[in-house]
């Protein structure tokens, strides 16, 4: 049996350090490259080599190319522990990123490009969730196979994570149909409408948000009451993160670190907040290590590559409150 099963995202990513980034119109429009790599990543993919990192048991379900660069993508989840026995290989190519990294603090923007015929289908899920894992990821890079594969988990009563970096016409179906979702902040204040992410957490727990494909606002229909989310999560950047469950609300700030580069720390915060729902940790303390585990990512290049152990995350802890 599996711990975590994983719908949704990966990438090759081609990344390039730069002094600072590019500005049209200013000597920054021209910039001589620092350094330049290939690593690999992806939502899903980044996530579950960090549950696989920290011990977990996982499968990653999700469509790569046939090219070099999707043979890549599977031996590098195969490498790190993840089953991928259902991937699927479309005849084109893999996922990839351009990664724009900004040196002086380890920002990055992210340009990016997928066939559509690496669109995941919702039929294409369900034989790999025959086996009952312990819990599901999905992200919303295939709408259609995340939203099947959150039902079939909650309806046969497994808990249920997302990661939510966009709003779509299918992102209220989604969130409902999950039982913990992960915002990025700015989707977050994009989807409820509410720049405190306080507020906009608990907005989440109790409704819907707007009727899909309507943005909120003074004539936007009265929202339906969400009944499945148990616990709804926001990463913050350099503020830390948040939850709320129930009445309660909880704020973990980031951790001081010097940042190399900032991509994937948000899969890494959810992989390591997976990990500690799984082990039974409190509130408080799930975002705490997931907070740490994303801190020891920014100090490392790439995103899979960054993935730290449990005892390297632990280790930090220790030494923040030496």
């Amino acid at each position: 049996m599996h711990d975590v099963v994983g719908v949704g995202a990966n990438s090759v990513d081609r990344v390039y350090r730069l002094p600072q980034f590019p500005r049209p119109d200013s000597p920054a429009a021209k910039l001589r490259i620092s350094a330049h790599r290939v690593s690999y990543g992806g939502q899903t993919a980044t996530t579950l080599c960090t549950c696989a990192t920290m011990g977990l048991r996982t499968k990653y379900v999700g469509a790569t190319g046939s090219d070099a660069h999707g043979a890549q993508m599977r031996e590098e989840l195969g490498r790190r522990g993840v089953d991928i026995t259902a991937v699927v290989v479309r005849q084109c190519a893999n996922p990839y990123a351009v990664i724009l990294l900004d040196e002086r603090q380890g920002d990055r923007i992210v340009l990016w490009d997928r066939s559509p015929a690496l669109q995941l289908r919702a039929e294409e899920v369900g034989a790999a969730l025959r086996e009952r894992p312990r819990l599901i990821h999905v992200d919303d890079a295939d709408e259609d196979a995340a939203v099947r594969a959150a039902l079939l988990g909650r309806n046969a009563g497994i808990p249920v994570t997302s990661d939510v970096e966009r709003v779509t016409a299918r992102t209220e179906e989604l969130v409902a149909a999950v039982t913990i979702p992960i915002f990025a902040e700015h989707a977050l204040e994009s989807f409820t409408g509410e720049a405190d992410p306080e507020r906009a957490l608990r907005k989440v727990l109790t409704v819907a948000g707007p009727t899909a494909g309507q943005h909120p606002g003074p004539s936007a229909p009265a929202p339906r009451t969400m009944v499945n989310a148990r616990m709804v999560v926001v990463t913050l950047g350099a503020r830390g993160a948040m939850l709320v469950e129930g009445d309660r609300a909880c704020h973990e700030p980031a951790l001081p670190i010097l940042a190399v580069d900032t991509t994937g720390a948000g899969d890494v915060f959810r992989g390591a907040l997976i990990a500690a729902l799984l082990r039974g940790d409190a509130p408080a303390d799930m975002l705490r290590f997931a907070n740490a585990a994303a801190a020891v990512s920014c100090t490392r290049e790439g995103a899979i590559d960054s993935v730290p152990t449990a005892a390297e995350v632990e280790a930090l802890l220790r030494e923040q409150t030496a």
